[in-house]
């Protein structure tokens, strides 16, 4: 007897899966499906991005008056200290603190810093009446006083 094997049956099944395009795609446009709100999210972005620049705008500015105002009480501080030597002069006080403040501040807050020295008594008196102009419209300047004394050498 014969037996008759059948061979083994292979089977290859392909599926193929696809989506249809949209309808408005077929027409070249894009379609969106949020109602009446296309477009709100830009509103926010662009009024959180201007409201964050402001802020960093006025930190940077507390940070320049900040080290503004730490050259100023500097320079007066050197100013005093090369004034209140024996042979020095108020000039030599006085040309010592334009020396450092032109190696610290440069621009519109140099232009913004007035100061005297003065001798009285037994004292170098050093004094500074100083304005920062703000960055930006709407923000105060900030004005400030600064006073630094040192003893004379050589007095009494």
């Amino acid at each position: 007897m014969d037996a008759h094997v059948d061979p083994p049956v292979t089977a290859v099944i392909v599926v193929r899966q696809g989506r249809r395009p949209p309808a408005a795609a077929s027409h070249g446009r894009w379609r969106s499906d949020v109602g009446g709100h296309a477009g709100f999210v830009t509103l926010q972005y662009v009024l959180a991005v201007g409201l964050s620049l402001v802020l960093l705008t006025m930190i940077a500015n507390l940070a320049v008056f900040q080290y503004g105002r730490g050259v100023v009480r500097a320079a007066l501080d050197e100013g005093v200290r090369v004034g209140s030597r024996a042979p020095a002069t108020v000039q030599e006080c006085q040309a010592r603190i334009a020396d450092v403040l032109s190696d610290g501040l440069d621009g519109t807050l140099r232009r913004g810093v007035r100061t005297s020295c003065a001798q009285q008594g037994g004292q170098v008196q050093a004094v500074a009446d100083v304005i920062f102009p703000a960055f930006a419209p709407g923000v105060a300047d900030w004005v400030f006083h600064v006073e630094a004394t040192a003893v004379k050498e050589g007095s009494p």
